[in-house]
């Protein structure tokens, strides 16, 4: 029996007499990879090694860690829960094979144990297992597309949006590798980075909806236009509310809250603080030194002192004083980011 690398699959034997192994052995042999282990301490272990086993032969009772507790120490285990686990025993009671269900084990097999039944019962779980397998990876890489699929959508969008303001589409790019770097620095989760990086190319998605002449005004711009111009991040929160998507979620929390400043002064709630979504204290800082920094028909770019200089004299103001510092600390990574993101006019 070959696996899809023409390669033996592994089966792992457990059990605190060595005879016993040596049975079992002799029977798989020829069609498997035979691991041996006689304690429940190095089957953990084993298990635990590449390659892993494709099937384990599980002994009830064993000195020291019985059976059971091999068992459900490997169910417990996000590396080894998958592996199917054949209980062979002399223990032949209802109650003992219930136990070892219940336990998370596929199958039971009594001693003494009859060859046919243990190659038949092996080939079957196995085959089961690498069905299984082949699924979960399907799912995953199809997952992995329908994500890939949906971030560019939304890169899309908010590049949608900056080409209504004047903006080359680049700005949303450098601005969400910025936020991902300022992320990574915080004591927040790898998937929560990663949404960051997802969801910020949508923090300007509302502009789609104010007018040209507001939004395209080369002068500056009157109380009423400056009413209407923060409407954007209401209708760009609109546009992404009520998603039962994590990403999306971000992203609405990000479009609405990323004009809000640290002391109270912003839009369009005059949040103060903490108060104000961590997401949004990011994306408030790389917004802001992404456009200083940058070129546009209307303006000339910052020099990158002037800028990083504006972000230590507004923080406690405009910006979390904590997170300032570190995007500044950052910032070799960040002018790597720019070079490579270039605007083309």
């Amino acid at each position: 029996m070959l696996n899809e690398n023409n390669e033996k699959p592994v089966v792992l034997v457990v059990d605190d007499i060595p005879d016993n192994i040596h049975t079992l052995s002799g029977i798989l042999s020829d069609d498997y990879r035979i691991k041996a282990a006689t304690n429940g301490e190095k089957a953990i272990q084993i298990a635990n090694a590449k390659p892993a086993p494709h099937l384990i032969l599980l002994d009830i009772m064993m000195p020291e860690m019985d059976g059971y507790e091999v068992c459900r120490r490997l169910k417990s285990s996000a590396v080894t829960c998958d592996i199917p686990i054949i209980f062979v025993t002399a223990k032949a009671e209802v109650i003992d094979e219930q136990k070892g269900f219940e336990m998370g084990a596929v199958d039971y097999i009594t001693k003494p144990v009859s060859p046919p039944i243990v190659q038949a019962r092996v080939k079957t779980h196995i085959s089961l297992y690498d069905q299984n397998l082949s699924l979960t990876n399907q799912v995953k890489e199809r997952t992995a597309l329908l994500e890939k699929s949906r971030l560019e959508v939304i890169q899309r969008l908010g590049r949608a949006a900056e080409y209504k303001d004047n903006e080359t589409g680049m700005h949303v790019v450098r601005m969400s590798h910025y936020s991902k770097i300022l992320a990574e620095q915080l004591d927040v989760s790898p998937r929560w980075v990663e949404l960051v990086f997802q969801a910020s190319p949508m923090h300007d998605i509302g502009k789609i909806g104010i007018p040209d002449a507001v939004l395209r005004k080369p002068g500056k711009l009157d109380k009423d236009e400056w009413e209407v111009m923060q409407t954007h991040v209401k209708i760009g929160a609109d546009i992404i509310a009520d998603s039962e998507s994590l990403l999306l979620q971000m992203a609405q929390e990000i479009a609405l809250y990323h004009h809000e400043k640290w002391d109270g002064s912003g839009y369009p709630h005059k949040l103060k603080g903490e108060e104000i979504p961590l997401s949004a204290r990011i994306v408030a800082i790389a917004d802001v030194f992404d456009a200083l920094t940058s070129e546009r028909p209307y303006k000339q770019a910052w020099p990158v002192e002037k800028a990083v200089a504006l972000l230590e004299e507004e923080a406690g103001s405009h910006f979390d004083p904590t997170l300032v510092p570190i995007f500044i600390q950052q910032l070799d990574e960040i002018l790597k980011i720019k070079d490579s993101f270039k605007d083309e006019f």
